[in-house]
């Protein structure tokens, strides 16, 4: 392979800056510029030169084939972070032979190439770098530590023995087989699929937590809708007025709430209307509301007709300052502010306790692949049950079974997806 080279911090002025280089070449080339370089892990400031030019004193670090980030020889270069400083260091490595300036996210496709991650944990670096709340950084941070790959290899294994089994009978078919392996092979199969199936489940907040949840506020027009997400905001996100009607489109706010990304969703106030551009919000509004992850109805005495309220959704009196007494319901004041920390405390604990069952499995791939798996272990039950002669047919579904489960992790059938993964990285990752 080439050996490449590129800034891993990010671009900018800044205290420190790290210039990464890896492959072959990366060791000679770091001799060039900074002499002789220290052993591999430990790190030695050395002053950096080319062509008899100072360009900067570094903390120098090496790692040994197998042991760095890409599992290829590596230098990093901590350097000052000066614009100018970063652009000499890169200039002189340009200049050296077998040096080429890396493309996005090359240093972690090598080490996917080099068996140092699995491809769901490089999916999981990919979320790990785009985190914005406390929950995606943990979730991130649990599939890049290898979990997926981890249970998928425990699965992997039960129904590779369960095959084994099965091929066993096969390859006895003209002897007597003493013992009926078809239990053990059910309870295999059973096995997996009970966990895979738990996954399934965990899915959609697993999901949620990476891309973030969705919460819409909705009701009838001029019932405050847009002064509460001011409020929740806590900037002057969407226009308010006293005309009903105000909010034509729906507006959206992300927030982190209690370490979870979400979406607030100010939505046209829901009632029959002549005028078509309202209408065209009110039809936006039902949609996005419907979609939504949990709804807030804002109501002042009585829910909006044109949607039901679902079970988990929040019901809240609005204008909490223009009520006379306090009534046993929330109730919210977006010019004032009060309840809106009973607010927001509600919808928190509402999206934490969906957000607690999520599984491992965080993308639409994982999804799919562990679907395939679970639909050849289904045939191939099916096939143990019909008796020894299907025991082929059997055999073959569980050897799919285990083909979806190592697409799972990049094993097989994965190269079209890695351009696709990989554009999302930055240059230097």
């Amino acid at each position: 392979m080439d050996t490449i080279f590129a800034l891993a911090s990010a671009r900018g002025k800044a205290g420190v800056a790290v210039i990464r280089i890896s492959g072959p070449n990366a060791w000679p080339a770091a001799r060039r510029i900074a002499g002789e370089l220290p052993s591999p892990r430990h790190a030695s400031l050395r002053r950096l030169a080319f062509d008899g030019e100072f360009l900067d004193e570094a903390l120098v670090l090496t790692f040994a084939q197998g042991e760095s980030f890409t599992g290829e020889q590596s230098v990093e270069f901590q350097i000052h972070g000066a614009t100018a400083t970063i652009a000499a260091v890169l200039a002189a490595l340009g200049q050296q032979p077998g040096l080429r300036l890396a493309e996005a996210g090359e240093f972690t496709r090598r080490a996917l190439e080099n068996g140092r991650l699995d491809l769901a944990q490089v999916e999981g670096l990919a979320d790990l770098i785009e985190a914005e709340t406390e929950a995606q950084r943990r979730q991130a941070l649990r599939v890049l530590s290898g979990a997926v790959g981890a249970r998928a290899e425990i699965w992997r294994n039960d129904l590779i023995r369960s095959a084994a089994l099965i091929e066993a009978t096969i390859d006895f078919a003209d002897e007597d087989v003493p013992v009926d392996v078809s239990p053990e092979v059910l309870e295999l199969i059973d096995r997996v699929s009970t966990d895979l199936g738990r996954e399934l489940e965990g899915f959609g907040a697993a999901e949620r937590i990476r891309d973030g949840f969705e919460v819409a506020i909705v009701g009838r027009p001029n019932a405050g809708k847009s002064t509460l997400l001011n409020a929740l905001a806590g900037r002057d996100a969407a226009i308010t007025s006293e005309v009903a009607g105000t909010t034509r489109d729906v507006i959206e706010v992300r927030m982190d709430l209690g370490g979870l990304a979400v979406t607030l969703l100010d939505t046209a106030g829901l009632r029959e209307t002549d005028d078509t551009v309202e209408l065209i919000g009110v039809e936006r509004a039902l949609l996005r509301a419907s979609e939504a992850d949990l709804r807030v109805f804002l109501v002042d005495g009585e829910s909006p007709a044109m949607l039901d309220v679902q079970p988990g959704d929040i019901v809240v009196r609005g204008k909490a300052d223009l009520l006379e007494g306090s009534g046993p319901e929330l109730s919210v004041s977006g010019k004032t502010g009060a309840g809106i920390a009973a607010l927001v405390e509600r919808i928190t604990i509402s999206l934490s306790e969906r957000a607690g069952r999520a599984g491992l499995i965080t993308r639409e791939r994982h999804k799919t692949a562990i679907r395939m798996a679970i639909g050849a272990m289904e045939s191939a039950r099916d096939e143990v049950l019909d008796g020894p002669d299907r025991a082929e047919l059997a055999a073959e579904n569980l050897r799919r079974a285990v083909r979806a489960l190592d697409a799972l992790v990049g094993r097989v059938d994965v190269e079209h997806l890695l351009d696709e993964i990989f554009s999302s990285f930055c240059i230097g990752k």
